[in-house]
């Protein structure tokens, strides 16, 4: 598996997929074929049929600058992966260039014919058990097992990741008004947070928490910056449970650290066996993911054993098997933000149910990580980020 560096990036929103991976597929291929007289870029699949809501073509254009370039969607024609884009470059006298890339989710790309290479090996460890028992051996936490691979240096870069995690929080609800996009979707994660008084504990608990997702949300949907976890459209849930750990059980920025190391290595595993990729598998490997890592990075802030940990990220993520992919809109918004915070929300208590379950599960983590994927797979192509069937095709705005 690859570092966690290549799991959690700071970009822009709205879509990892749709905007961080095409941006650095223009740069790759300017790069190699700068200096020609024009190019097209051809995108298909998922970035056809959603790219305008994503804002595709803009970040490609803004990457090519005052160069001569033509973005074309074309919604017809087969591509290998849901998420392909051919780049041509033309130049009087000289034979054409092309290259074809995917990109893959997370804001990673891979270019047609090559395996995806982008940084070394990091880790040797690739199933749940592997590390499981590797850490059993040697009497190390995950977040341990996590430095032993990547050095101390790792715990600087997730001590960078949390300050742009809070600082999203903190902007989105400082904000008000709509999202941009056109379907007139009122900020909402600061009236979330202000009706917090006057209710139950455990009601009061899961409004700070949504509010917190949709804080997070609403951010992305509106072009701020993020992190991915492990996407810009599943950016929201472990902010959000961690910032209201934080927050309301005086967990430490240090402990918050580790919990992100743990959460990390699970969704490294989900991104190696499986996708994270909302446009290959729906919206089970981008929310299921980003449950699936929160729940384990608060077991591990609870100081849960192994078992305890699997059998979060097993609960959380076994119960969004079969979600779809299918925004309003081509937008990350309806019902992206919404999810974010059922997601976060969904994370706390799958933790509490493996408090006193864990002893009693029947199915591992790496099962339903390949059942996610199998799943996924099978799921039809209008519920994987195209925007031609379920909500988006049924909800009008």
């Amino acid at each position: 598996m690859k570092s966690l560096r290549r799991l959690y990036k700071i970009g822009v929103g709205p879509s990892s997929s749709h905007t961080m991976g095409p941006v650095k597929a223009s740069e790759r291929f300017l790069g190699l074929y700068d200096g020609y007289d024009r190019y097209v870029v051809t995108l298909y699949g998922s970035l056809a049929m959603t790219g305008v809501g994503h804002g595709t073509d803009k970040a490609i254009l803004k990457v090519f600058g005052s160069r001569n370039v033509s973005v074309v969607f074309d919604k017809e024609s087969f591509c290998p992966h849901p998420n392909t884009m051919m780049f041509s470059a033309y130049k009087e006298g000289c034979e054409p260039v092309h290259m074809q890339m995917f990109s893959i989710g997370g804001g990673d790309i891979v270019v047609a014919g090559e395996s995806f290479s982008e940084g070394e090996e990091t880790y040797s460890l690739n199933t749940f058990e592997q590390i499981k028992e590797h850490c059993n051996q040697r009497g190390l936490r995950i977040w341990e097992y996590a430095v032993e691979c990547e050095g101390q240096d790792i715990l600087l870069y997730m001590a960078q990741i949390w300050k742009v995690m809070q600082q999203s929080i903190e902007d989105g609800l400082s904000c008000d008004g709509y999202l941009p996009g056109g379907l007139n979707v009122e900020r909402r994660a600061k009236k979330l947070l202000n009706e917090c008084n006057d209710i139950t504990r455990h009601t009061r608990r899961d409004r700070i928490v949504a509010s917190y997702a949709f804080a997070v949300g609403e951010q992305n949907a509106s072009g701020g910056t993020v992190v991915t976890a492990p996407t810009c459209g599943a950016s929201g849930v472990l902010p959000a449970v961690f910032m209201y750990a934080k927050q309301q059980q005086n967990y430490t920025d240090e402990d918050i650290y580790k919990g992100l190391l743990t959460a990390g290595i699970v969704g490294n595993l989900i991104k190696a066996n499986a996708s994270i990729s909302g446009a290959e598998c729906g919206c089970q490997a981008e929310i299921g993911t980003a449950c699936a890592m929160a729940s384990a990075g608060l077991a591990e802030l609870y100081g849960m054993t192994l078992d305890e940990t699997e059998y979060s990220a097993e609960v959380a993520l076994e119960h969004q098997l079969g979600l779809t992919c299918d925004p309003v809109g081509g937008l990350v918004q309806i019902p992206c933000i919404e999810r974010n915070a059922v997601g976060a929300m969904r994370a706390i208590n799958a933790v509490s149910l493996a408090t006193f379950l864990a002893d009693s599960r029947k199915v591992s983590f790496d099962t339903v990580v390949k059942v996610m994927y199998e799943t996924g797979k099978d799921i039809s192509a209008k519920y994987r980020e195209t925007s031609v069937g379920g909500l988006a095709k049924a909800v009008k705005c």
